[in-house]
């Protein structure tokens, strides 16, 4: 099946390459365009199609980046100029992103899209402690949520595991709603930073102690439940295990654009041999 003029949303999982699917390694390896948040490492660029032109659309914090519509106007353009488009995200497309808001600039441009899951973080950070986010004996839910924005209604019941993404550098405040909640001071917590990462750092806490932890790198994600009370033996300086990184790139031989279109109006895309074209 041909991909050209398809866009892809495409989850890069939680960075280690060997997590990526089947599909979204196989469509990575022949994109013509590839749009990749900045927090999706180059382990992972570096199984694109060195032919692609790559652009970093990432919207860090305190950093200059290209607008949302600007993305969105970007899938377009490529799109209907015949070329295959990979919008790679982090984690799971469909978890705290802005998939919804791309789906419905692609619906609108009448565009043919697909969505390609990845490994959301909550499911690496599970694995990298390793717990279960839902054993029988004491949770039978996850509540997700964001540290960011938008706020659910109050827990009163304790037994939920909850995964908190983005939660920021000062985790006080995230204490402080916890014990406001009626959450013990008992209450396992963990702290991760980029799990299943080869810097992955884990932190091994209860409630009382959360609010002066200092998480590491991001991404981070705070788990609470009583799963963790049984997760075992866990180290901080635990760290994952990977394939040999012989079996990667040693360098990208794409294009990277991130540079060039950060605050532009003008859009010009290249790829190594060609012209794509202009846009005002």
């Amino acid at each position: 099946m041909s991909i050209s003029g398809r866009v892809y949303l495409i989850g890069a999982g939680p960075g280690d390459p060997d997590l990526l699917t089947i599909k979204a390694a196989r469509l990575l390896a022949s994109i013509d365009v590839v749009l990749h948040d900045d927090l999706v490492p180059p382990p992972v660029l570096a199984l694109i199609n060195p032919r692609a032109c790559v652009i970093n659309v990432g919207k860090r914090c305190g950093r200059k980046s290209i607008t949302q519509a600007g993305i969105h106007q970007l899938m377009i353009d490529c799109a209907r100029r015949s070329l295959s488009v990979a919008r790679l995200k982090s984690g799971d497309p469909m978890v705290f992103g802005r998939a919804a808001e791309e789906i419905e600039a692609l619906r609108a441009a009448r565009l043919e899209f697909e969505v390609v899951p990845g490994i959301t973080a909550a499911f690496a950070a599970a694995a990298a402690i390793p717990c279960s986010l839902t054993d029988r004996r004491t949770a039978s839910s996850i509540l997700l949520s964001s540290g960011h924005h938008a706020h659910g209604p109050k827990l009163t019941d304790d037994s939920p595991t909850r995964v908190v993404y983005m939660p920021g550098r000062d985790l006080s405040a995230l204490a402080k709603e916890w014990c406001d909640e009626g959450l013990t001071a008992t209450y396992p917590c963990v702290v991760i930073s980029r799990a299943a990462q080869p810097d992955q750092e884990l932190q091994r806490l209860n409630l009382a102690e959360l609010a002066t932890a200092r998480p590491g790198p991001a991404p981070v994600l705070v788990i609470g439940g009583w799963v963790l009370s049984d997760a075992g033996a866990l180290h901080e300086d635990q760290k994952p295990v990977h394939a040999p990184q012989s079996t990667y790139p040693d360098q990208l031989t794409h294009r990277e654009h991130s540079d060039t279109y950060a605050g532009q109006s003008e859009l010009t895309l290249f790829d190594s041999d060609r012209r794509i074209g202009s846009e005002q």
